[in-house]
C-alpha cells in the first residue's frame, strides 16, 4: 500500500513538476521574443541617430561657411566705409 501510494505521489509531482517546466518554456520564449523586438528598435534608433549626427554636422558646417561670408562682407563694408572721407562710423551710442 505505501508502495502504491508512493508511486502515485510520485507521479503527481513529476506532472507538476512538468507543468513547471512547461510555464518556465513558455516565459523564456515570450522573454525571447520581446528581447528580439526590442533589438530590433535599438538598431533603427542608432540609424536614425547616425542620421541625425550627420545632419547636424553638415548643417553646422553650412551655417559656418555662412557665418564666415557674412564676417567678410561686414568686414569689406567697414572697410568701405571708412574709406570715404566726412563719415564717421559709430558703433554703439
Amino acid at each position: 500500500m505505501k508502495k502504491d501510494y508512493l508511486e502515485v505521489l510520485l507521479e503527481e509531482m513529476k506532472g507538476q513538476i512538468n507543468l513547471v517546466l512547461e510555464g518556465h518554456d513558455a516565459i523564456r520564449q515570450e522573454f525571447n521574443v520581446k528581447i528580439d523586438g526590442l533589438t530590433e528598435k535599438v538598431d533603427v534608433n542608432s540609424f536614425e541617430i547616425k542620421v541625425l549626427n550627420k545632419t547636424i554636422v553638415d548643417v553646422e558646417a553650412r551655417l559656418s561657411k555662412k557665418i564666415d561670408a557674412v564676417a567678410a562682407d561686414l568686414s569689406a563694408h567697414r572697410a568701405d566705409t571708412e574709406s570715404h572721407r566726412g563719415y564717421k562710423v559709430c558703433e554703439g551710442k
